[in-house]
């Protein structure tokens, strides 16, 4: 792999749902030495510390049953702007903070896409499809709909525009197992690849990841990859609130981002969903540090044995 300069960007958000803990997520993966990971691999890490939302109002076109869209409108402009600053000298982290913060990452990350004259492509690594607009929500939590915002759909007043949409052909949803069915309607509309845990016990998952990473190779893209902490398995990861039993391994997990560090494709990550507060010594995040390794070119005989006692 060739070696990078990945920026360390806290985004200790909390906004995009009601239930409250990732804001502890950023220094969560500090204590559990991303750094030291990343810099141990021969990368260059640079910890630009946390960001902090801009100052925005939520206009009344929004629905009312929104839970805090001032906050998100903030969040999701400081992000897409440090997107956008680190892009051009290296391989932006960001380090969540909830799910909604990819409202601002891949928004930045499709700015500079455009930018470059290059495709930008997304990898959506998630129990859930995140398609939402703010008008379908049921629950009013935005971080249930980035990838609504950043293909263009209606509804996200007084958000920052989305001039340049990323085309539904170019999203690759993994690890779907909690669809809501006006969300499943939705996307059966959409050329959005999705593959669910049926699908991927029945074919593995490789094949359909390969598939989606050779298209960005051909097309010269960018690759955007959306880690959630709820793609894995709870009994592996259960330092997150939106539990959803019969998630990916392991194994799989770490294939997913082995597979993404063999096509050196990846120029921006988000590491998401991580609540301290439900985790159990730290596990949970030394898995997502782990799998943030394996995407930087951590091989599974240079692991070492570590007890959790």
């Amino acid at each position: 792999m060739t070696p990078k300069t990945c920026f360390l960007i806290g985004a200790p958000m909390d906004a995009g749902k009601t239930r409250q803990g990732c804001l502890m997520g950023p220094d969560a993966y500090r204590v559990a030495g991303i750094e030291a990971a990343i810099a141990g691999l021969g990368h260059s890490a640079v910890d630009l510390g946390n960001i902090a939302p801009d100052a925005a109002q939520a206009p009344t076109a929004l629905p009312d049953h929104l839970h805090a869209p001032s906050d998100v409108i903030g969040w999701t402009k400081a992000l897409a702007r440090a997107a956008e600053e680190t892009l051009p000298r290296g391989l932006p982290i960001f380090l969540g903070g909830d799910h909604a913060l990819a409202l601002g990452s891949v928004l930045g990350a499709a700015r500079h896409a455009a930018a470059a004259q290059r495709p930008l492509y997304v990898l959506w690594l998630d129990a859930h499809s995140d398609y939402h607009t703010p008008a379908s929500t049921a629950s009013g939590n935005l971080h249930g709909t980035p990838l609504g915002y950043i293909t263009g759909r209606e509804g996200f007043y007084g958000f920052p525009e989305v001039t340049h949409p990323v085309p539904h052909q170019n999203i690759c949803l993994l690890g779907l197992r909690s669809v809501d069915a006006p969300e499943r309607e939705m996307l059966q509309q959409t050329q959005i690849r999705y593959h669910d845990m049926r699908r991927i016990d029945e074919t593995g998952i490789a094949s359909p990841l390969a598939a989606f990473l050779a298209d960005v190779k051909a097309a010269n893209g960018m690759l955007h990859v959306s880690l959630d902490v709820d793609f894995l398995d709870p009994s592996f990861a259960p330092a997150v609130g939106t539990t959803v039993p019969g998630g990916a391994t392991i194994r799989e997990a770490h294939l997913v981002m082995e597979m993404i560090c063999d096509s050196d494709l990846m120029t921006s990550l988000d590491l998401v969903e991580l609540n301290p507060f439900l985790d159990e010594r730290g596990r949970t995040a030394q898995v997502m540090v782990d799998l943030a390794a394996s995407a930087l070119g951590r091989r599974v005989f240079d692991r070492t044995t570590r007890a959790f006692s």
